[in-house]
């Protein structure tokens, strides 16, 4: 592992120049400090407190997610996270962060930087900037839906998509659906990506057709229902499965503008189970994300790596709420009212 003196040694500058620049100092240029961490980097430096096996400095880095209450979906993952790390006396700070950010300074710069120990990334795209370069990372990292291949200081931590989606589709063909379609969430992440396979391959291990004018991406807000449920339904899709409750929730108000009802007409699943699930009219049927498990299996995992224990993944199981947003499938109600308020093309 480099020391200051390598450090200084590599940059031809005083030792005493390099602790300042590490330590942010304000007698030396910012461009110097730039230098002193970017090489500080580059050669694997770690500093003694982040080392340390006592109390450490860690951080929860959320982008494009919500959770600034109970409602919204981080809120219980940081909850889960902060309750585990207060027990091993770690400092948590939440970073909500943006595309400047990553743009302006490296992952490993910044969390040299800021002395912290390990990162717990919420929300992120596997384009994003940080994601990329977690690739050579030697930060340990801990990743939400998301995967890093082959680098031992990342992990990932999510839910069974595979198991829960498998759960939504059983139960809609045990009602009788066929024309089974699937509102995903966004493109340009893993987690959609399972979904997506999970619910292909779920539709053909009971002999169902998953047809691609049923499936599509959108985004996880209730709004991009509008775009996607009068195409499913003039395809005589009978259910439709949501990759959110979000999602899920904009299905339902959509399905009742056009006429129709749920689930007498339109059955509707959705994933996560937010406290939004139990409220909606009707009560929805949904895929349970443990969010407060989730954060802490973070903790674990993340626990795990600054201790040099290589976990690659970290899957929790999902559990199916049956509530009352799904009935036996009526295939003639469809038709009937579909009929008789065209679905436009163009919405």
């Amino acid at each position: 592992m480099a020391t200051i003196k390598d450090i200084a040694n590599k940059l031809g500058i005083a030792v005493s120049t390099v602790s300042k620049g590490l330590n942010g100092a304000s007698d030396i240029s910012d461009e110097m400090r730039q230098l002193v961490l970017d090489t500080a980097v580059e050669m694997g430096y770690a500093s003694k407190k982040m080392r340390s096996q006592g109390s450490r400095k860690v951080c929860i880095l959320i982008e494009n997610m919500d959770y600034e209450n109970i409602d919204q979906f981080g809120y219980e993952i940081i909850v889960g996270f902060k309750l585990s790390a207060a027990r091993r006396h770690w400092d948590v700070t939440v970073i909500p962060t943006n595309l400047n950010m990553q743009t302006q300074e490296k992952f490993d710069t910044f969390m040299l930087k800021n002395g912290y120990s390990g990162a717990f990334l919420l929300g992120f795209a596997l384009h994003d900037d940080w994601v990329k370069q977690l690739y050579k990372t030697t930060v340990p990292t801990v990743l939400f839906d998301n995967y890093i291949e082959n680098n031992n200081h990342v992990g990932y931590v999510g839910t069974d998509s595979f198991e829960g989606i498998h759960t939504a589709v059983s139960h809609l063909h045990e009602l009788g659906h066929t024309n089974i379609a699937f509102l995903n969430g966004s493109k340009n992440s893993m987690v959609s990506e399972q979904r997506n396979q999970a619910f292909i391959q779920s539709m053909e291990s009971f002999d169902l057709t998953p047809r691609e004018e049923l499936i599509e991406y959108g985004y996880y807000v209730p709004d991009c229902a509008k775009y996607h449920v009068p195409t499913f339904l003039k395809g005589g899709a009978t259910a439709i499965i949501c990759a959110s409750d979000l999602i899920a929730s904009g299905v339902i108000s959509e399905v009742t503008k056009m006429g129709l009802r749920v689930p007498e007409d339109i059955s509707v699943i959705g994933f996560d189970d937010l406290p939004i699930a139990s409220q909606l009219q009707p009560p929805l049927t949904t895929v349970r994300q443990d969010r407060i498990d989730l954060g802490k299996s973070a903790f674990l995992l993340l626990d795990g790596l600054v201790h040099n224990v290589t976990i690659s993944k970290m899957l929790l199981r999902a559990k199916f709420i049956n509530r009352s947003s799904t009935a036996p499938c009526s295939n003639s109600a469809v038709a009937k009212k579909t009929a008789e308020k065209p679905v436009l093309d163009d919405i």
